[in-house]
């Protein structure tokens, strides 16, 4: 497999997009020649071990570029993929509905497949070898959002994958009991994860429909004490009056206040990462 990486800024944002001109303030946009197709990628300065964020529904919002942000304020090289919508814009529901449709009909998504990831991966995978490439350390993190959720199992087809981290997975979409139950993945990659001891952490609420408890005990299920699983309760009456439509744990739903569970799942999702990503002596002061 062939790529390139080249600055490409002129790219960044797309041209009509409604987008604030500084959302993007100290990423820059790479292109990525991948199987004969350019592809952008969000990059932040190397400083650390790196992180590869693939943003969910509607397309790489500013609550998505917001979280990049915390880990690179924690010393991570973040890459962002652009994998759909206008790269920087806010959501709105038209603009949901019209990456949903675009979803949809792409190749490069199989939304139904159980046991098979997304062609979509296969880039990710040139990716995450450019960033290990150039942020050294012992491996990188990727961090899979809604339909990208289960995208870092897959990624842990190649053994720089020491992070894997599983935000509302919601692919394949539910539509039987099978497709609730799977896990958009190969099975080598399961097989990846145990052959190497690898930890899998996964986030999700309760009540979320995209993401069945079932596929979190398929997890429980294949990989035991290696599935680290935060399930945060949303059903009705709950505690901390989160809805019961919540799905993005770590963006749109997102409470941060000390002491509320989503940002106990942020913050466990940075230690995570610091665990898996740094040798002791390297992790940033407390």
């Amino acid at each position: 497999m062939n790529s390139s990486i080249g600055s490409d800024d002129k790219n960044s944002p797309r041209q009509g997009s409604r987008t604030d001109s500084t959302i993007f303030e100290g990423f820059h946009v790479e292109t990525h020649t991948f199987a004969g197709q350019d592809r952008l990628a969000y990059w932040s300065p190397v400083t650390g071990p790196g992180v590869i964020v693939c943003h969910e529904m509607p397309g790489i919002t500013p609550e998505v570029i917001a979280f990049a942000r915390r880990l690179v304020a924690a010393g991570f090289t973040v890459v962002m993929p652009h994998l759909i919508g206008d790269p920087g814009r806010p959501m709105t529901l038209g603009y949901t509905v019209r990456s949903m449709s675009k979803l949809c009909i792409s190749n490069e998504f199989s939304l139904l497949a159980k046991h098979a990831s997304s062609p979509a991966t296969e880039w990710l995978r040139e990716l995450g070898r450019v960033l290990h490439h150039r942020a050294g350390g012992p491996g990188i993190g990727a961090i899979g959002m809604c339909f990208s959720g289960n995208f870092a199992l897959s990624l842990l087809l190649d053994a720089h994958l020491l992070a894997p981290v599983l935000s509302q997975p919601s692919m394949p979409i539910a539509l039987t009991a099978a497709h609730a139950r799977a896990l958009h993945a190969p099975p080598a990659a399961i097989e990846a994860a145990k052959s190497r001891a690898c930890p899998v952490l996964a986030l999700r609420f309760t009540n979320d429909r995209l993401v069945p408890a079932a596929r979190f005990e398929t997890l429980r299920r294949e990989l035991g004490d290696l599935a680290e699983l935060i399930e945060i309760d949303s059903s009705k009456g709950n505690p901390h009056g989160i809805k019961r439509t919540a799905h993005s744990v770590l963006t749109f739903d997102l409470v941060d206040e000390v002491g509320h569970p989503t940002r106990a799942a942020l913050d466990r999702v940075m230690r995570f990462l610091d665990e898996r990503l740094r040798p002791a002596s390297d992790a940033p002061a407390a």
